[in-house]
């Protein structure tokens, strides 16, 4: 895929001509693209939990919001390794400015998952430390999504893309 219109500008020309593809994938899935889908519906699952906390009072909640933040945490840390090894193992990959972009956002949502995780184990309130925090989580989310979103859909990085015949 070519994803800016190179206009005979060497440096593109010279960086679409690099692979993209996954270097981390079963059978030709890449694994970073499988594995981001639960950290992401999991912060957004906390920041549900942390509204249904503050309307109800309910300490079923909070429960709830200490093992959804933890796994999205642990999922995040997964998922942020593989996508970690795919830039650092693709030149591809490694030459374009979005991924770093994207793997900065997506770094500093994994530390904030954990700070959001931390929060829930010591006795800091919920509300609004662990609310705010989890707002703060899913707009990460959306911005290291984009960016990932960006780099799949325009740049056509980090796929499997078997040969044309």
């Amino acid at each position: 895929m070519e994803d800016v219109d190179s206009s005979g500008n060497p440096s593109l020309v010279k960086l679409n001509a690099q692979d993209a593809s996954s270097a981390v994938a079963v059978a030709g899935h890449p694994l970073h693209a499988m594995s981001v889908h639960f950290p992401i519906a999991l912060v957004f699952g906390t920041l549900g939990v942390d509204v249904f906390f503050w309307w109800t009072a309910d300490p079923f909640w909070l429960r709830v919001g200490l093992w959804s933040s933890g796994f999205a945490f642990v999922t995040g840390l997964a998922a942020g390794s593989i996508g970690t090894a795919e830039l650092l193992l693709v030149p591809g990959i490694r030459g374009r400015v979005a991924s770093w972009a994207h793997g900065i956002a997506a770094v500093t949502l994994i530390a904030v998952m954990g700070a959001n995780w931390g929060l829930r184990l010591t006795d800091v309130p919920v509300l609004p430390h662990g609310l705010l925090v989890s707002l703060l989580a899913a707009i990460l989310t959306g911005i290291a999504g984009w960016h990932g979103g960006k780099l799949i859909f325009d740049h056509g990085v980090g796929l499997m893309v078997s040969p044309k015949d």
